[in-house]
């Protein structure tokens, strides 16, 4: 089991709602944003500054955001597809800062996702992590963490379809359900709050996007 936070908190799982009860339509495409604060890296272990490692930059970042995008857009995405790319940093031309991909599902649905290490020491926050799911009949957008020189709540959902717009803070009004469904398919042994397959497919889209990368100066 994996947690991936990204999908899994409280404004992830109210989109999550919404696309299923087919508020915007068939979703179309989905795209996936993961800055993190360079500052945060001297917090991970060596690992994490290493390509081609299941700990490195490119895919610890980005597996929320393939676990996000399989979710949204069902079935499964089989694999990525080009471009996908990734780029040293100055300092360390064996690890990464940037890394890019791009996911196609088997039902034509699309996925770019992209991640960094260059949040500003000046964001209130670790990262301005953001996701916009885009259908038919609307788009969703998750701002996660904050709401750039407006409020530093996070847990922000924007909402453009056919009836009008919405902006709603989800922070208290959702619950975290997904705990509670882990901990009875402990009790049952079932697959109700993920399945394995999933946390797999999750982690080897990742691996697979970053093993075909060109790596870019």
């Amino acid at each position: 089991m994996v947690y991936f936070s990204e999908r899994l908190h409280v404004v992830r799982l109210h989109a999550g709602d919404l696309v299923h009860a087919g508020a915007i339509g068939r979703v179309v495409q989905v795209l996936g944003l993961g800055p993190i604060c360079s500052g945060r890296r001297s917090g991970r272990p060596g690992s994490s500054n290493a390509p081609n490692t299941a700990a490195s930059s490119a895919t610890s970042a980005a597996t929320s955001s393939s676990s996000s995008f399989s979710t949204a857009a069902p079935p499964t995405p089989p694999s990525p597809t080009p471009p996908s790319a990734i780029s040293p940093i100055p300092t360390n031309p064996s690890s990464e800062d940037f890394g890019e991909a791009s996911l196609l599902g088997d039902n034509g649905t699309s996925n770019y996702i992209r991640v960094d290490w260059f949040t500003p020491a000046g964001l209130s926050t670790w990262g301005d992590g953001r996701t916009v799911i885009l259908g038919t009949k609307g788009y969703i957008e998750l701002r996660k963490y904050v709401d750039v020189g407006r409020d530093k709540a996070g847990d922000n959902l924007i909402s453009s379809t056919d009836q009008g717009e919405q902006f709603i803070n989800v922070a208290g009004k959702v619950g975290f359900r997904f705990f509670g469904e882990f901990i009875l398919d402990c009790l049952n042994r079932t697959e109700k709050a993920m399945t394995q397959a999933h946390a797999f497919k999750a982690a080897e889209l990742c691996l697979r996007a970053q093993a075909a990368a060109r790596r870019i100066a």
